[in-house]
């Protein structure tokens, strides 16, 4: 049996990083992503705060994502499901397998904070449903 070509499916980065985004601040325990400044602009984007993908020049898709996280979890815990939701999601969204999800944990955050607006942090107005 043959397959026709019918045409290319090309998905932008930002699409990656906004499904990359939503599934960690989905994650129970964490409270929301940070910025992080990138000096090498070459071989990482920064179109999603908190949120950097890295193609490699073998073709993998490799993640880093810096998030403060809730005071009383468990930190090694909650970076892995952040892993693992990462993965998932992105595979399950958009058929892109991603080599590595790099978690940075860069503060711990009291309850007492406001969380941010999730639409805010990527600027997208489906979030607002």
């Amino acid at each position: 049996m043959t397959t026709e070509n019918i045409g290319e499916i090309v998905i932008a980065p930002r699409v990656l990083e906004v499904i990359t985004g939503i599934a960690a601040t989905k994650v129970e325990g964490v409270y929301a992503l940070q910025n992080k400044n990138v000096t090498d602009s070459l071989s990482k984007t920064s179109l999603g705060r908190g949120v950097y993908l890295r193609t490699e020049e073998d073709g993998t898709v490799n993640a880093d994502i810096y998030v403060s996280l809730q005071y009383g979890v468990n930190v090694p815990a909650v970076s892995i499901e952040i892993q693992k939701a990462v993965k998932a999601a992105v595979y399950d969204m958009a058929e892109v397998a991603i080599s590595e999800v790099n978690v940075h944990v860069e503060s711990i955050v009291t309850e007492k904070s406001p969380k941010p607006d999730l639409a805010e942090l990527f600027n997208e107005d489906f979030l607002n449903d």
